[in-house]
């Protein structure tokens, strides 16, 4: 099919995602914004708090509320059959699922239309879960007529599992907005002390984000003058447990909630941090290098691809490397400067939302082509 019949495609299509409050959500909402100016009809299926948050009714969309949660149980039956009944109300094209929650219940829901799958996460599972993960993925992986994956790794993983066909498929971050609040603003906000370092880190707060290492390693930076602190911003399971622990090592860690300003958290940060055990392309990472923040980051999934050079790699769950980073960092402006002059470059390598839609649309494509040019 050539490039050109690949655009044209339009149809109707259905967005089918799991419970979310950041990266996945953002990404949906850019594709209903991006299918709906291609032409395209776009159903969005998922938990009614993902349309309270993103809004996909007035990107464009029509939704149908679908919960399902993130961790699999019984009530997943429930959910197979709500979206069975609102997939089958709804003449499609193609079903797209994002992530392997919505992957999975997607599959046994069995829509008439070809299933696409996106892999936006590995599973990080152990045990016994990590058996039960691994059924979901190889039916998940299986049963899509097309599976697209954030990071390489994830293409490499969905193959290993026997799905038909698997490629890259990179997810662009939604288009940054600049702080709308001073540096001066932000720290206030703090009271933090002119000299005084401020340390940011933000996402979901989950075992996977390793927010354990980043507070071991904040005890340790008490000793230095000035004593740097460090906010989180996200929400999450974790949020009890880590808050019991800030009040147990008596570390200068707070936890923020889940915020909409990150990019004046950014404008206050001295340094941006991600501990993670596995990101693919991960939001904030994304938006710390466009805002010229330095960052330390996990040498982990996706990220080393994403970001380049324009980061301190450090290995995944080891306080004495973060720690070493952070003091090195803090300890030396032009080596800060250096990693801030390389983020802005690097963030203009990186697919557009434009492009990011011309990519879905030429899968879509390719498992639905009667419908190239369709009107």
């Amino acid at each position: 099919m050539s490039d050109a019949a690949q655009a044209a495609w339009s149809g109707a299509v259905a967005l089918v995602l799991g419970s979310s409050t950041g990266g996945v959500g953002q990404h949906v909402r850019s594709l209903v914004r991006g299918l709906s100016a291609a032409g395209c009809r776009v159903l969005v299926c998922g938990p009614a708090a993902t349309e309270q948050q993103f809004g996909f009714t007035a990107a464009g969309a029509a939704f149908v509320a679908v919960e399902i949660p993130a961790s699999p149980g019984p009530q997943d039956s429930g959910a197979i059959r709500t979206l069975r009944r609102a997939l089958a109300a709804h003449p499609l094209d193609v079903v797209h699922a994002h992530g392997l929650r919505a992957g999975f219940v997607a599959a046994l829901a069995r829509p008439a239309a070809p299933l696409v799958v996106t892999w936006h996460n590995a599973v990080l599972a152990k045990g016994l879960r990590a058996g039960a993960a691994a059924l979901v993925e190889r039916i998940v992986a299986r049963s899509a007529a097309l599976t697209l994956g954030a990071s390489a790794d994830l293409v490499t993983r969905a193959e290993a599992l026997g799905a038909k066909r698997a490629r890259l498929s990179e997810v662009a971050s939604p288009q940054i907005a600049g702080p709308k609040r001073s540096r001066a603003k932000v720290r206030a906000e703090f009271r933090l002390a002119p000299d005084t370092p401020l340390i940011l880190s933000v996402g979901r707060l989950h075992p996977q984000k390793r927010y354990d290492v980043l507070l071991e390693a904040a005890v340790r930076w008490r000793g230095l003058a000035p004593a740097p602190v460090t906010v989180i911003a996200g929400s999450g399971p974790s949020y009890m447990p880590l808050a019991q622990r800030i009040s147990e090592l008596h570390v200068p860690v707070h936890l923020l909630g889940h915020r909409t300003d990150v990019p004046d958290l950014l404008a206050g940060a001295d340094l941006a941090v991600i501990t993670s055990d596995w990101e693919a392309r991960q939001l904030f990472a994304q938006e710390a290098l466009a805002a010229g923040v330095p960052l330390v980051a996990t040498e982990v999934g996706g990220l080393p691809d994403l970001v380049g050079d324009a980061a301190r790699w450090i290995a995944p769950g080891t306080v004495d490397a973060l720690d070493t980073a952070v003091r090195e960092l803090l300890a030396d402006p032009s080596g800060r400067a250096e990693l801030a002059a390389r983020g802005p470059v690097r963030a203009a390598t990186w697919p557009t939302e434009a492009g990011t839609v011309a990519d879905v649309l030429a899968a879509y494509a390719s498992v639905a082509p009667s419908r190239a040019g369709h009107q």
